[in-house]
């Protein structure tokens, strides 16, 4: 008989979850835990769940510009089986997410869906909504977090702009506690500045997301136009991580573990690097940026690796007149999920240094294999209970311009 492993979670008896298992089933436990620690009367947003937009591609392509991609995209699919959504990219055959089919949730929610009034999608994310405790969550895609990495720069345009249709038409305007980062084809700033003309102050827009995992300088003059346009709407941009394994600096990490570990801060690392030491905080201080999905444990690393050198080199940021850490400490907002919490003190330490009081924003990362509850943070015994709600979902409503009303069902 095997021994079990000290140290490693041991799996409990328990009712078989699979891909059909209704998400409120899955996240029962949940829901009890909101209610214990009475999160009724408190505002919580997560400000980083997904769907998986693939499940309703035939949908979106109906909305691409071009008549003749939109015509190939439903060709496609009409005459196909089993293939790849037409146009994406991503490394679809490396997605262990699943851990070999243990997680099955991860692979997909197929539940049962009686309500026809609303789109399937809402249904699922209300569901999520009211069993997480949460009274307004952020929907981001899944595989196209990738897209950054197209080889095909008109292909990014092109399904960026008909997923952000979608969204508006199928979710947003269905229930006024989804909202939506709309995507930006990072890889064509004059078409990123055109989403921005035309979905500024429409309904559930709350901000612009750049998927994280590309190779554009965001630093690069190109990009400035863009960012005052942002800054001139008062809404934030934020870089959502996704691991790329094909990325030269982890081709030699031979574990998924380890690659995931890795993959979902390097992205972000890389552009808060340059975010900062080129000045983007500087020459657009009212600018909103947010680090989605890499942690928190990054940042503090980040600010001590740059300050050590800046003070060394200051010539080489011209821009800064204070230190590195300083503008990731104040003009900058971080998500917490997955939130490393093993070692308690270097997460107070590292709350502390991010100043999570007015910076730091609550993120699940639903329906994902490492989702969060917010009990992460509600059960951190040195916040206050006002940094608790701070970072639930006040943060969110004074970046966002959201009314801090509770309204989810528990």
């Amino acid at each position: 008989m095997n021994q079990p492993v000290v140290g490693v979670p041991q799996m409990l008896p328990t009712q078989v979850i699979d891909t059909s298992t209704d998400s409120r089933e899955i996240l029962k436990h949940a829901r009890l835990a909101a209610r214990r620690r009475n999160l009724h009367d408190w505002f919580v947003v997560d400000v980083d769940a997904h769907h998986v937009e693939t499940v309703s591609w035939n949908e979106i392509v109906q909305f691409i510009d071009d008549p003749v991609v939109r015509d190939q995209a439903l060709h496609f699919h009409r005459d196909r089986i089993g293939a790849p959504p037409y146009g994406l990219n991503g490394d679809l055959g490396l997605r262990y997410q699943s851990v070999g089919g243990r997680i099955p949730h991860q692979d997909g929610l197929r539940e049962k869906i009686d309500d026809t009034g609303v789109h399937r999608d809402v249904t699922l994310t209300r569901r999520a909504m009211d069993s997480l405790g949460v009274d307004n969550m952020v929907v981001f895609p899944t595989p196209m977090l990738f897209i950054g990495l197209h080889p095909q720069p008109e292909m990014e345009v092109w399904l960026s702009r008909a997923y952000n249709k979608w969204m508006q038409e199928k979710l947003l305007s269905a229930d006024d506690r989804i909202k939506f980062l709309a995507l930006l084809p990072f890889n064509t700033p004059e078409e990123c500045e055109r989403i921005v003309t035309e979905t500024a102050g429409k309904k559930g827009i709350i901000g612009y997301a750049v998927p994280s995992t590309r190779h554009a300088p965001v630093h690069h003059n190109k990009y400035m136009r863009l960012y005052r346009m942002i800054e001139e709407t008062d809404m934030p941009i934020s870089f959502h991580a996704g691991y790329h394994w094909d990325d030269p600096s982890l081709k030699t990490v031979n574990r998924f573990l380890g690659m995931h570990a890795l993959g979902f801060a390097w992205p972000n690392i890389v552009h808060c690097t340059n975010w900062v030491l080129n000045g983007i905080p500087v020459r657009f201080p009212k600018l909103k940026v947010i680090w989605i999905e890499s942690g928190i444990a990054w940042a503090p690393f980040l600010m001590q690796r740059l300050d050590d050198q800046f003070l060394m080199r200051p010539s080489e940021a011209p821009h800064l007149k204070r230190l590195p850490s300083e503008y990731m400490r104040d003009h900058c907002w971080y998500t917490t999920q997955p939130m490393e919490a093993t070692n308690r003190k270097a997460l107070e330490c590292t709350m502390e240094m991010i100043k999570a009081d007015t910076q730091l924003l609550f993120a699940s990362d639903w329906p994902h294999f490492d989702f969060d509850l917010p009990s992460e943070i509600t059960d951190l015994p040195f916040l206050s209970e006002q940094s608790k709600r701070n970072i639930l979902g006040l943060n969110a409503a004074r970046i966002f311009h959201l009314d801090p009303t509770p309204v989810k069902q528990l």
